[in-house]
């Protein structure tokens, strides 16, 4: 009886180990996966939405790279998806990475509140809005221009290159312009300039 006893825990242990390994298959690492990955494809370096993302990384981590998405929208955009937050970016496939891009083009409308969007009340629409990529990029410097244009205080600040958000100016941000000279530097070229002339009338 002892024998047959141990032989059916021998028996529920390794059926439940492989349940375990089948739940844990996306969660693994890409390098314990070599033998499982051969029936599905797994993409090292995937592009997406015009950025290059490492395929080793779990999703939420994965998609924080693009540009205009943080970890905290990285979050709730895998939730909405309904996309494993454990599995690997690599391994998603199409129809997850379309679920995952449609949300980050447009969080509000996949239930993500306004509050964590990164442009609300655009300026020119009135609506909130989510950017992303290139098209972030493009927007900020518009606004820049605009500040520019309209000569408010901001704007003023950005055409001079000084600092705009209120920091104090008179220890940092000094770099790249004459502002400040040592007096020691001073006094030894007024010194070296005086030399000169005594020396051509010798």
């Amino acid at each position: 009886m002892g024998n047959v006893g141990r032989a059916s825990t021998n028996y529920r242990l390794a059926h439940s180990w492989s349940k375990v390994e089948t739940l844990n298959y996306a969660t693994e690492s890409p390098h314990c996966l070599t033998g499982k990955l051969m029936s599905r494809e797994f993409r090292h370096i995937l592009r997406f939405m015009g950025t290059d993302l490492d395929g080793s990384k779990k999703v939420i981590y994965g998609i924080s790279k693009i540009r205009g998405v943080g970890p905290n929208l990285a979050q709730a955009i895998v939730k909405v998806a309904k996309i494993n937050p454990d599995a690997r970016i690599g391994a998603l496939s199409e129809a997850e990475m379309s679920r995952v891009e449609d949300a980050i083009r447009d969080p509000i409308k996949h239930g993500i509140p306004p509050r964590m969007v990164n442009r609300r009340k655009d300026i020119e629409t009135g609506r909130d809005m989510h950017l992303v990529g290139p098209d972030l990029v493009l927007k900020i410097k518009s606004d820049v221009d605009l500040m520019k244009d309209i000569r408010s205080w901001k704007g003023i600040r950005h055409s001079l290159g000084l600092k705009v958000r209120g920091q104090r100016t008179r220890t940092t941000g000094r770099s790249g312009k004459a502002v400040g000279v040592k007096k020691k530097v001073l006094m030894e070229a007024a010194r070296a300039a005086q030399r000169k002339p005594a020396e051509e009338k010798k």
